[in-house]
Parts: C-alpha cells; structure tokens; sequence
C-alpha cells in the first residue's frame, strides 16, 4: 500500500499536478490515518490480539478550487485493500433518510442505530466531500448518527468550504446542533487549506464559458470542458427540498451538469434553485433555447436561476441557442430579461466568483 504522499509526489513528477506548498503541508495528516489503519494488532498474552484504536480523522476546509477533494481522491486511492466509501455528504445523507425510513417500515423505534450499524459494517473509511448541512433534518440526525459511526470505530474524512463552527450557520433551532460541532472537533482533526491558487477557475482560464448556437460542436465543448474540471465518473445529486427531490443528473467535485429542461422545465421554484446554487460550485447548463411567450414558465425559471447562482458566486458554463442579449427578444419577460441578459455576460469574466 503506497501512502498518500507517496502518491502526490508521482503524480507531480509525471506532471499530472503542481507542487503546492499547502497541500504538501496536509499530506502528513492523511499519511498518519493511513498508517494507522494499517497498523497490525497488539499482543495480549499468548494468544488474543487487540486492534488498536482508530486514528483520528480529518475535516480538510478551505476555498473552492484549492484541491480538497483531489486530496481526498488520493488519500483513498492510497487504501488498498481497506474498505473505504468515498460520496458526496447530500448522496449519503439521502441514503441514511431511505435507510431509516426503511427501518420505521419494520417497526424500529430508534431507526438511526440499525442504519448506522449497517454502516460501520460496510467500511472502516468514510471519505465524505463537501460537507455541508442546511436542511433541518440533517441536522437533527447527524450527531447521533456520526457519534454511532465514531464508536463503531470508522474513521471519517471530509472536505467542507466551512469551518466547523460555520456548519448550518443560522439554522433553525440551530443550538440543537452545537453538540455535533464538538463532536467533529473532537473526533477530526481540523485543518484549513490555506493555498493561494484556485486550481478550478485556473482550468477556465482563457476558456469560453459560453457556447453558442447549440449542436455538436458546442456539445463537444461542453464535454471538454466537463471532463477537465472533473477528471472521473460523475453520480446524480438529489437534493431534499422541503420533502421533495431536486436533481442535479451528473455531479463530481463541486461541479454539477444538467440539460435545461431537468432544471426549468419541471415544477421548480426560488427555494429549489437557492439549494442548487448552495450545492454546487459550478453548474454546466447545457441546451439553453431561444425563449419567448410560448415557454414564458421556464423561461422564469430560467432568470430566478440565474439570480440564484449570481447571487452565490457560483461558476456557470452554458451552451444556448444565442447570444445573451439575443435569448429573448419578444413576449412578456422580454424587458426584464435585459438583467438576466447582463448577469449572463458579467459571469463570463474569467475572475467570476474568485
């Protein structure tokens, strides 16, 4: 088993990556995890042997596109032979609320115990990326859920653009919550990623962002640009929403993709698109149409969507069937959509969202 500096130091020399003096500050840490997972019993008499404890964890933080979740990628590639689960924290949490559901169907009372139980047996890693809490459920089940996870003895790591006390920041009855900060506290190690460079947004430099009229030429843009920022297989994203499922069909490493139609021709609203804008870091929007009174509902989808990721910063690459200016031209919106139009063309500066 390579340890995961090991494995840094490769891909530097064969020029996959560029030496960082922040990340190579951090890679001691994930080197000490994996050693301790490693790390082979300890003799008790003549015949027991006791495992050791787990190592502590890690809770890597820091700006977007500063390489958390490369990091975290080769930290797990580094575990060979460990049962190790590497998800984005929305994906898991989703399955732990199907998990207990399920057991409430079979009459468990207390359903967090049986799911977590399910859990530990799975992996002894749990690599999480972009922790991030802001639905009210989460945050009422996550601590007694990792406190279980933590005694079970898996060892979780996680990447967060938050620092601890910042998670589910203004929450409802957030105070309920506090305990579960202590409790990442105690239980991780928390280190800031302090490195200067935006890895993500270097990747778009000099780049388009926007791609127009849509056919096969901007579609193979598209992918380019997709495969650049993301570098391997991407998953559906479901985010809960007030009880009901958002989705965002392909999403790795922050970067989120969809058609049009997946976001503003289904029954969205303000909420909805708040919570894709606080999931994602860059969303690719692809199949833009010209549009007019004949889809005036999704083309005000469309403008509050781009409010929402305007408003958060968030990074967005698109192909449409014109120009910004030239999108809607005619029918009821066509004035207001004028600012749509400008946010549009100021999100294609390359120092957008940095």
């Amino acid at each position: 088993m390579s340890d995961a500096s090991s494995l840094y130091h490769a891909r530097i020399a064969a020029g996959d990556l560029y030496h960082d003096d922040a990340q190579e500050a951090v890679m001691p840490e994930f080197d000490r995890i994996g050693s301790g997972l490693a790390a082979a019993p300890v003799k008790r008499g003549l015949f027991r042997k006791k495992a050791p404890p787990p190592p502590k964890g890690l809770y890597l933080w820091g700006g977007v596109g500063r390489g958390k979740s490369m990091l975290m990628d080769l930290f797990v590639d580094s575990l060979e032979g460990t049962p190790v689960r590497r998800v984005h924290f929305h994906a898991f949490m989703q399955e732990i609320h199907a998990a207990m559901h399920e057991a409430r169907q079979c009459g468990v009372d207390d359903a967090i115990a049986p799911v977590a139980a399910d859990v530990a047996a799975s992996v002894r890693v749990l690599a999480f990326d972009e922790m991030q809490i802001t639905d009210i459920t989460d945050a009422m089940i996550v601590g007694r859920l990792f406190e279980a996870l933590f005694a079970a003895g898996v060892v979780i790591v996680t990447t967060s653009n938050r620092v601890p006390d910042d998670l589910y920041k203004n929450g409802l009855n957030r105070q309920l919550f506090l305990p579960f900060i202590k409790l990442i506290k105690e239980q991780l190690v928390v280190w800031e990623l302090v490195s200067p460079t935006d890895y993500r947004q270097n990747r778009l430099q000099g780049s388009p962002v926007y791609f127009t009229p849509i056919g096969p030429e901007a579609r193979e843009k598209i992918h380019i640009v997709w495969e650049h920022l993301t570098g391997g297989p991407a998953s559906e994203l479901v985010l809960q929403v007030k009880g009901r499922d958002v989705i965002i069909p392909q999403f790795r490493n922050g970067v989120g993709r969809a058609n049009f139609y997946d976001l503003c021709g289904k029954f969205l609203g303000p909420g909805d698109f708040l919570a894709i804008a606080d999931a994602v870091k860059v969303l690719i929007l692809e199949d833009v149409p010209r549009l007019s009174r004949s889809n005036f509902n999704e083309a005000k989808r469309f403008v509050t969507l781009i409010d929402a990721l305007y408003e958060a910063k968030v990074r967005l690459i698109c192909s449409a069937a014109a120009e910004p200016e030239m999108l809607y031209v005619e029918g009821d919106g066509a004035f207001e959509f004028e600012r749509t139009a400008s946010r549009l063309r100021e999100m294609q500066a390359e120092d957008w969202g940095s």
